[in-house]
């Protein structure tokens, strides 16, 4: 559907975290209206509506995925079961009843305990400001096989991680440099560097706000019944320590969780 430029401006200053709701709203609020052209009267009209009824929205958690579904080229991994299985989770868990017990006055959405997951390094999904956030892994290695110098690995490392010495003909990767996104594992022609192991980063505790924070990384990459067991852990921390509707991270201590 298209959208004036008045309306598009005005559509960005809604917070990101509930921007891509409203923006459906606002669309199918014109579709019902028959309208071709989302104008600034869809928007204001959404816009009052959704602010005047926002206690009734929460569910007591977000999940947010990045573009990877819909087909994103930059993929390490294919999340859409371990989606399935956190969102699963999530609402077994009530965490809306868990709010409306320890939060006094109405909910918000920014009472909303947030996960983002990001089938990339990328991490599009903005994982690192959320209370966990799940980035797609791949892990490199070197094999035995010969290396033909090609550089191939070299060319697609956006994080200098892949090194090659031409005088002894071999090549080595930085693992404090590399974030595991599986491209030079995707363009060796050799299989000189070849998959390790397949999952999950996890960052836990990243914040925005007055005191804003990123999130910790734990240690590892973790398959997705782990990260879904990670995932369980946190929830279950986080009901047993928010008392008045203290965030994630304002609780939150990596030690807990290594």
């Amino acid at each position: 559907m298209q959208w004036t430029a008045e309306a598009e401006a005005a559509i960005k200053k809604v917070p990101f975290f509930v921007r891509k709701k409203v923006r459906s709203r606002v669309e199918k609020s014109a579709d019902d209206a028959d309208r071709k052209t989302v104008t600034m009267a869809e928007v204001k009209a959404v816009k009052a509506r959704y602010l005047t009824n926002m206690a009734s929205e929460v569910k007591g958690y977000q999940l947010d995925t990045c573009f990877g579904p819909s087909g994103c080229p930059n993929r390490s991994v294919v999340s859409d079961t371990l989606n399935q299985k956190i969102e699963a989770l999530l609402k077994s868990e009530d965490l809306l009843s868990f709010l409306k017990s320890t939060v006094s006055g109405e909910l918000k959405f920014h009472h909303e305990f947030r996960i983002a997951m990001a089938d990339c390094p990328n991490a599009c999904s903005q994982v690192q400001i959320k209370d966990i956030g799940i980035i797609g892994a791949a892990l490199p290695m070197i094999t035995e096989e010969a290396c033909t110098l090609c550089n191939a690995c070299v060319d697609q490392c956006r994080e200098a991680a892949v090194l090659i010495d031409n005088e002894k003909e071999d090549v080595e990767i930085d693992y404090k440099r590399c974030l595991a996104c599986g491209k030079c594992i995707d363009v060796c022609p050799t299989g000189t560097i070849a998959l390790d192991k397949k999952g999950f980063r996890v960052q836990l505790g990243g914040k925005l706000g007055r005191h804003p924070q990123l999130a910790q990384e734990l240690p590892g990459i973790y398959s997705e019944d782990e990260v879904v067991d990670l995932v369980r852990r946190c929830v279950e921390f986080y009901k047993a320590n928010s008392k008045q509707g203290e965030r994630f991270a304002e609780i939150f201590n990596l030690a807990d969780f290594i």
